[in-house]
């Protein structure tokens, strides 16, 4: 029922107004109501053709409406928390207790609040103090809690969310009505929604279209007048108007609106925030996608699988030392390689501090990390940081120790040398595990014609190891955020769409740059101001399926115009002979669905044509059935069922209302 109201409320010439070619149809349905109420008789033609033509535009607005409810449910409630929310000002960051409580509206860009356990984060911002578990559940519709915290890439909060524990400090990194919740609740208002740049040309494409039918039914009235003058009557001012209607492509102007916001809607489902009309449409023509190898291709945390020792040393002197080295090391990759010694390789489980050693950690400067018990040193890291510290004490890399890192390299792993004191001990061999069933799906895009490239900051050896498992078209190896731009900027300007998963600052410039940038919602601010679309459960696999969802937008588009197109198309040999068979006899031989009369070939034209917007409005909202092909096969398809069954469902249905018509004794 509030569908309908909607529908009703969109009656008002304002909004009619954003769709040129509904517009037109609304202006008949006040012209023809006019000419019906001031006609001498009010006959059954005179009602019927006023009435159907309020129904085109009302069954139009509520394809747009229904289309609008399926997102408003959930952004109502989003909306009154948002309103509700108060805020702990803070007058200086660095004093806590010193706050003013204020409406979460009010805040401004560059305000600090202070956060506590049980407190709705009021806008968003970007964590400058303090670490806390946050509820992200009224966005994401995840009940799992993430961690925030000052610094790295998990330092972005988003307004609705909740803190669990602990306390944060947020500077406010947006304006009242433009905050990432702001944003998800104008995606479902048609009002504010911006129209893509296929669905502006096709909206001119109407418009025109509709100005030219306008200009030739125009032409008519005078022709029929003087025709008829001499041969029979000439058309009334409500056949011609009920004409332009029928002739004109309705059915597409009725739904075109309806298709934008379901294309959105689709993604809302998959906890997809598309902060611009444009991004699913592009999405939908994309050329290459640029996949991330860590958390896309692969899980993102590498195993430790074997151990390779040198020709002089024994396995199980190997294994010791690579538990030693990372019993203090907490990462996944120091966690498997002590499940390893332990599981395969029997080393006895031990306490790093129970033997009195001193844990050296991992830094960016030495790329070396490892453990000092007594006059031992161990070290582990990579090979050329491992190479430097032991040459430094006359040590060198055996040989053997050097081909089996290349060995590994070259299969896609990633080779860690360990080492005590100036003694090479062998290979740690760690592999990234390539998600199942990704090599399915580029295999999929690869059928659509997609290409697929990894980035990745692996060497070259490994980056081709790992592309060739996993399937993809290309890859980029030892990217920087310079590299990244370069190539986006290299395909774009060879006239291709490209998309791109990111989440980090350093991401921020290569999202800018592409068409498509999906940004994970544990990712930086800086990322999320770069992108165009929100990956509310941060899975960066989902691009492809935010690519499949923009296709079937697009195709769904295709084949209601095309099912409109070939309906007009259908419709001008069923009206047009038997509208002038009376003003030109010579006509008769093209009625060949021998109508009973002018007047009842219009009323069947328009109740079929009012009918048909409203039969097509979950094809609309649902999409039409999508799966990979090439556009060649895709747009056969497209003619095949949508062309020839909207030339040959008119026909039928027409002649059909028309029979009961006639025998209704209607017109």
């Amino acid at each position: 029922m509030s569908n309908l109201v909607c529908a009703f409320k969109k009656l008002d010439p304002r909004v009619q107004a954003r769709n040129p070619l509904m517009f037109l149809v609304y202006g008949c349905s006040v012209v023809a109501t006019f000419y019906a109420i001031t006609a001498p008789s009010i006959g059954a033609f005179e009602v019927l053709v006023p009435v159907t033509l309020w129904l085109t535009v009302l069954f139009a607005n509520l394809a747009e409406a229904v289309a609008e409810g399926k997102g408003k449910a959930q952004t109502d409630s989003l909306r009154q928390s948002r309103q509700q929310t108060m805020a702990k000002k803070l007058k200086n960051p660095d004093d806590h207790g010193n706050h003013t409580m204020i409406s979460a509206t009010s805040l401004a860009k560059g305000d600090y609040v202070f956060i506590e356990a049980g407190d709705v984060i009021p806008g968003d911002g970007q964590v400058i103090e303090g670490v806390a578990s946050v509820d992200e559940s009224a966005i994401t519709g995840e009940s799992a809690p993430v961690i925030r915290e000052s610094g790295g890439d998990r330092d972005a909060v988003t307004a609705g969310t909740r803190v669990l524990s602990d306390w944060l400090v947020v500077r406010i990194t947006t304006n009242p009505g433009e905050t990432f919740l702001d944003r998800m609740i104008a995606l479902v208002e048609a009002g504010k929604r911006q129209k893509t740049p296929n669905e502006m040309a096709l909206g001119i494409l109407l418009a025109a279209m509709s100005l030219l039918f306008l200009l030739v039914v125009a032409a008519l009235l005078p022709f029929s007048q003087y025709i008829g003058g001499e041969t029979g009557t000439p058309l009334s001012m409500l056949a011609l108007i009920a004409l332009l209607v029928c002739l004109a492509p309705t059915t597409i102007g009725g739904l075109i609106s309806a298709i934008g916001i379901a294309g959105m809607n689709r993604l809302l489902k998959r906890n997809v925030v598309a902060l611009s009309g444009r991004a699913v449409e592009a999405a939908g023509d994309a050329a290459v996608l640029l996949l991330d190898k860590t958390g896309t291709i692969t899980h993102g945390n590498r195993q430790a699988v074997a151990f390779v020792p040198a020709a002089t040393v024994s396995l199980t002197r190997l294994a010791e030392a690579c538990a030693l080295a990372s019993l203090a090391d907490e990462t996944p990759e120091g966690r498997s390689i002590v499940a390893l010694a332990y599981e395969k390789y029997a080393v006895p489980e031990q306490n790093w501090q129970d033997l009195g050693a001193t844990f050296i950690p991992f830094t960016a400067e030495t790329r070396v990390s490892g453990v000092t018990i007594g006059e031992r040193s161990i070290w582990k890291g990579a090979g050329d940081a491992v190479s430097l510290r032991v040459s430094k004490i006359g040590g060198s890399i055996p040989s053997d120790v050097s081909a089996a890192r290349d060995a590994i390299a070259r299969e896609g792993g990633t080779p860690l040398l360990i080492a005590e004191g100036n003694e090479v001990l062998g290979v740690i061999q760690l592999k990234d595990i390539v998600k199942a069933g990704i090599k399915v799906r580029l295999a999929e895009l690869r059928r659509m014609g997609i290409k697929s490239i990894m980035i990745t900051g692996d060497n070259p050896l490994t980056a081709a190891a790992i592309a060739a498992e996993a399937g993809v078209d290309d890859f980029l190896a030892e990217a920087t955020p310079e590299a990244k731009l370069k190539l986006i900027r290299k395909m774009q300007d060879g006239g291709e769409l490209v998309a791109m998963v990111g989440d980090g600052t350093n991401d921020a410039p290569a999202l800018a740059q592409a068409d498509v940038a999906l940004v994970m919602n544990s990712g930086t601010q800086a990322a999320k101001e770069a992108g165009n679309m929100v990956d509310l459960d941060s899975d960066p696999t989902k691009l492809i399926e935010i690519v499949e969802i923009g296709k079937q937008l697009l195709m769904t588009r295709g084949a209601l115009t095309t099912f409109s197109f070939a309906n007009d198309l259908a419709k001008y040999f069923a009206l047009l002979p038997a509208l002038f068979v009376g003003l030109v006899p010579g006509l008769a031989v093209l009625n060949i669905m021998q109508l009973s009369s002018p007047s009842t070939a219009i009323g069947a034209a328009l109740i079929y044509n009012a009918l048909s917007i409203i039969a097509l409005v979950p094809l609309a909202l649902r999409g039409v059935s999508y799966r990979p092909a090439p556009a060649g096969y895709l747009l056969r398809r497209n003619l095949l069922v949508y062309g020839l069954g909207g030339v040959v469902l008119p026909f039928a249905g027409i002649k059909l209302l028309d029979m009961l018509l006639a025998a209704a004794g209607m017109v």
